[in-house]
């Protein structure tokens, strides 16, 4: 008979696995990528995330596939799936296809930009909004898009449950320029009371690159990357 700890060990051990394959698979896609970047908040980065670079059949699918697994396991209750426009429209609508393949499917919709004048009309397509809704998007970093996904599911009569996205940077949000104590991702969760799923966070990356082992530059990258995350990093 499994107990519950060691279940909870397993799962543990599962999703840790999965975060780890994860960051291997955005590095060699070259999403994932090392040097100096600037961030929207003014900060020189030593790794950059570029989602959009999910830019074939094979990765989409396959980035769908970590999504679904990470949101089965997390246990995370929802009724349907939302992408906001636009990086988080064909990420909902290839989560939905692969949820469906797992046994679970589940309603999805998306909103446009401007609002459509003719045919359907309105800013939302797709299925009604109803229910818990999971929004799925990339990355979060001030968490501006997730506030208007929120109010859009709400001017709809629905429930924003959850915020699905594939790498938590854990680090400190900014606000009026200025950095403060919590990331994006902490904010939704304290403030807005939603649950946040991350396929992977940056100590998973961290942990990728000290897996490297003897390899001179995965070394060096993983010094950047833990001295950049000891200067704006949060505690989770």
């Amino acid at each position: 008979m499994v107990t519950d700890s060691a279940q909870t060990v397993e799962q543990g051990a599962s999703q840790a696995r999965l975060a780890q394959d994860f960051v291997r698979f955005a590095v060699d896609s070259g999403v994932l990528r090392f040097g100096e970047f600037k961030t929207k908040a003014g900060r020189m980065s030593p790794y950059f995330f570029n989602a959009g670079l999910f830019d074939d059949g094979a990765k989409l699918g396959r980035l769908a596939q970590f999504y679904a697994q990470a949101l089965l396991a997390s246990g995370v209750e929802f009724d349907m799936v939302f992408g906001p426009a636009y990086k988080g429209i064909p990420l909902a609508a290839t989560v939905a296809v692969e949820l469906a393949r797992l046994g679970k499917n589940v309603p999805f919709a998306y909103n446009r930009k401007e609002a459509k004048d003719h045919g359907e009309g309105g800013t939302l397509v797709g299925a009604p909004l109803q229910g818990k809704v999971l929004i799925i998007d990339d990355v979060m970093s001030a968490g501006t898009a997730a506030r208007e996904s929120i109010a859009l599911i709400r001017a709809a009569g629905a429930t924003p449950h959850a915020i699905a996205i594939s790498l938590d940077r854990q680090e400190k949000a900014t606000e009026n320029g200025q950095d403060v104590d919590h990331s994006a991702v902490q904010y939704v969760r304290r403030e807005l009371g939603m649950q946040v799923c991350a396929i992977a966070k940056l100590a998973d990356l961290l942990q990728y690159l000290s897996a490297g082992g003897g390899d001179t530059q995965m070394r060096e990258h993983h010094e950047r990357v833990l001295a950049y995350r000891q200067r704006y990093g949060v505690n989770d």
